[in-house]
């Protein structure tokens, strides 16, 4: 069983910046790809980020592209998700995900709110 613990969010201006992270209490932390997916109010969730067990390869929606950067601490059991240039629409509840190689290898961290205000 992996547990995810996501740091808290938050409310940002328009334009700012904010960071999340994700703490995974697996001892194979670099066998999982990890990913962010946000649920906005009244809409499906949807992938925001992604990022390979390595670190080597990474994945971005069209929407955050060159805003938003994943990365990840193997060491530390660690992924990251730096966000800039906030827009109101990225308003959501943001989730990191954590896929191994078998199908039930799927875990979710408990969420966290992101605000941005116009």
């Amino acid at each position: 069983q992996v547990q995810l613990v996501e740091s808290e969010g938050g409310l940002v201006q328009a334009g700012g910046s904010l960071r999340l992270s994700c703490a995974a209490s697996v001892h194979t932390f670099s066998r999982y790809a990890m990913g962010w997916f946000r649920r906005a109010p009244g809409k499906d969730p949807d992938v925001v980020a992604a990022i390979s067990g390595s670190g080597g390869s990474t994945y971005y929606a069209d929407s955050v592209k060159g805003r938003f950067t994943t990365s990840r601490d193997n060491a530390k059991n660690t992924v990251y998700l730096q966000m800039n240039s906030l827009k109101p629409e990225d308003t959501a509840v943001y989730y990191c995900n954590a896929r191994g190689s078998a199908w039930f290898l799927n875990y979710w961290g408990q969420g966290t709110q992101v605000t941005v205000s116009s």
